[in-house]
C-alpha cells in the first residue's frame, strides 16, 4: 500500500494545475468578450484553435516523454522545468496588450496556442505517472482519488476567488486583477509541482524488451478497444463539464443578474464534488469504475431537468440542483484517470510492450478535442443568439444561456451511460492481465 505522503505529494501537483485549468475554462471566454473586448465569434475561432492545437500535440509529447531518459526518471523531470514557463505564458494569456483590435486577436491567438504547448508538456507526463506508480487497481482508484480531491480544490479556490480578486478597488481595472491573479497562481502552482517531483517515484517501468518503437506506440491504442470505450466516457465528462463551466459566469451575470454570486455557486457545486470523492472511490471499490461512472450519470442528468425547471429568481433551487449535478459529475472526473492505466497493461499484456505515454497521451488528446469543441461551441452559440457584451441581452440570447447550461449536457450524459455498459475491463480482469504480466518477466529476464 502506498504512503500517504506519496498519495499527497502527488495531488497537489494537480491542485496547482487546476487553479489554471479551471481558470482557463471558467473565466477565459468571457474574459476576452468583456475584458479584451472581442466578439463571441472571434473567441469562438480562438479557443477552437488553440485548444486543437494543444491536443494535437498530446500524442507527440506522450511519445517523448515515455522515451525521455534521465537520472530523474522518464516524467519527473518535466514537473521540475516546466511549472516556472507554464506560469509565465499563463500571465500573458490573461494579458489585455495596448494593441488595436486586430493586435489584440493576434495576441490572443498567439498566447492561448503557446500556453497549451507548455500545459501539455507539463501534464502528460504528470497524468502519466498514475500508471508508473503502480501497477494495483485498487491502489490506482486511491491515487486518482487524491490527485482528483486536490485537483477540485485547486478548482474550487480558482472559483471562489476570480471574480472578487479581479474586481477588486487594489487594481485600477479588470484587466489589471487578471494578471495578478495569474501572477500569484502561477507562484503556488510552481511550487506545488515541485512537490510533486520530489515525492513521487516511478516503480513501474518498462523492461528493455518492452520499450516499444514509434509503430508499436500506434499499435498499443489502435489495438486496445477498452481504451477506445474510456476515450469516449472521457470526451463526454469533459465536454458536458466544460459546457456548464463555461457558461456559468454569462448565466449569472445575464440571467440572475448578479454576478456577485458566480464565485459561491462554483465554490459550492465543486465543494460538493470535492466532498464527493471519498464517496466515489468506496462506490468503486465496491461496484466498480464503470457502474460508479454510471450511476453518477443518472444523478447528472435527473438533476440537470430540475435545474432547467428552476425559475432564475429561485436562487437556493438554483444552488441545490447546480450540486447535485456537480455530484453525478465526480465519478467521470474522479475514475476516468484510474481506468487509462488499466488500459496500459491491457494493450501490454497483448502486445508484448509498455507504451504508456502514448496511452496516455491520446487519452488526453481526445478529452482535449471535447473541451475545444465545448468551449468554441458555447462561444459560437452565443454569437449565433445575439450575445453583445456588457450589455441588456435579447431574449433569444437569455434562453440560449439557459439551455446551454442545463439541457445540453443531457444528450452527452446518455451517450456517456450507454459507454459505460461496454466496458469489460473490471478488477477481475485486471487482476488477470496482472498476474500474467508478473508470470511473463522472468522468461524475458
Amino acid at each position: 500500500m502506498m504512503r500517504r505522503s506519496a498519495l499527497v505529494g502527488y495531488g497537489v501537483g494537480d491542485f496547482g494545475i487546476n487553479l489554471f485549468f479551471m481558470s482557463f475554462m471558467t473565466f477565459l471566454v468571457i474574459f476576452y468578450t468583456d475584458v479584451m473586448g472581442l466578439d463571441p465569434f472571434t473567441v469562438a475561432g480562438v479557443i477552437f484553435f488553440a485548444r486543437l492545437v494543444d491536443a494535437f500535440t498530446d500524442p507527440l509529447m506522450g511519445v517523448i516523454a515515455e522515451r525521455t531518459s534521465s537520472r530523474w526518471g522518464r516524467m519527473r523531470p518535466y514537473l521540475l522545468f516546466g511549472g516556472v514557463p507554464l506560469a509565465l505564458i499563463a500571465v500573458l494569456t490573461f494579458t489585455v496588450p495596448d494593441f488595436d483590435l486586430q493586435g489584440r486577436i493576434i495576441w490572443a491567438y498567439v498566447t492561448y496556442t503557446l500556453f497549451g504547448l507548455i500545459y501539455t508538456i507539463v501534464t502528460i507526463p504528470y497524468t502519466t505517472l498514475t500508471a508508473s506508480m503502480t501497477a494495483d487497481y485498487t491502489e490506482r482508484i486511491r491515487l486518482s482519488s487524491y490527485r482528483i480531491g486536490f485537483a477540485f480544490a485547486g478548482g474550487w479556490i480558482a472559483s471562489m476567488v476570480t471574480h472578487d480578486f479581479v474586481g477588486h478597488s487594489v487594481f485600477s481595472s479588470k484587466a489589471e486583477g487578471y494578471i495578478g491573479l495569474m501572477t500569484v497562481f502561477g507562484f503556488i502552482a510552481t511550487v506545488l509541482l515541485w512537490v510533486t517531483f520530489y515525492t513521487s517515484r516511478e516503480v513501474v517501468l518498462p523492461q528493455d524488451h518492452e520499450k516499444p518503437s514509434i509503430s508499436q506506440s500506434l499499435n498499443s491504442v489502435i489495438q486496445n478497444p477498452p481504451l477506445f470505450i474510456v476515450i469516449g466516457i472521457f470526451c463526454c465528462g469533459m465536454l458536458s463539464f466544460t459546457i456548464r463551466m463555461t457558461v456559468t459566469p454569462y448565466f449569472f451575470t445575464y440571467n440572475v443578474g448578479d454576478p456577485s454570486l458566480i464565485g459561491s455557486f462554483l465554490g459550492t457545486t465543486l465543494g460538493c464534488m470535492i466532498l464527493s470523492v471519498p464517496l466515489t472511490s468506496m462506490v468503486a471499490v465496491k461496484f466498480g469504475k464503470a457502474a460508479t461512472i454510471r450511476l453518477g450519470a443518472y444523478l447528472a442528468i435527473v438533476s440537470s431537468v430540475g435545474f432547467y425547471l428552476t425559475p432564475v429568481g429561485s436562487i437556493p433551487f438554483i444552488y441545490f440542483w447546480g450540486s447535485l449535478v456537480a455530484v453525478g459529475s465526480t465519478p467521470v472526473a474522479v475514475l476516468g484517470w484510474a481506468m487509462i492505466p488499466d488500459t496500459i497493461e491491457y494493450a501490454q499484456s497483448k502486445l508484448g510492450y509498455r507504451a504508456d505515454g502514448t496511452i496516455s497521451s491520446t487519452a488526453s488528446f481526445f478529452q482535449k478535442l471535447a473541451k475545444s469543441i465545448g468551449g468554441a461551441g458555447v462561444a459560437l452559440l452565443l454569437g449565433v443568439f445575439g450575445y453583445v457584451a456588457n450589455q441588456e441581452q435579447t431574449v433569444e440570447a437569455i434562453s440560449a444561456i439557459h439551455h446551454i447550461l442545463t439541457l445540453a449536457p443531457i444528450g452527452i450524459l446518455i451517450i456517456l451511460v450507454l459507454l459505460t455498459f461496454l466496458y469489460r475491463l473490471d478488477k477481475e480482469a485486471h487482476g488477470r492481465i496482472v498476474e500474467d504480466l508478473e508470470l511473463q518477466e522472468p522468461k524475458s529476464s
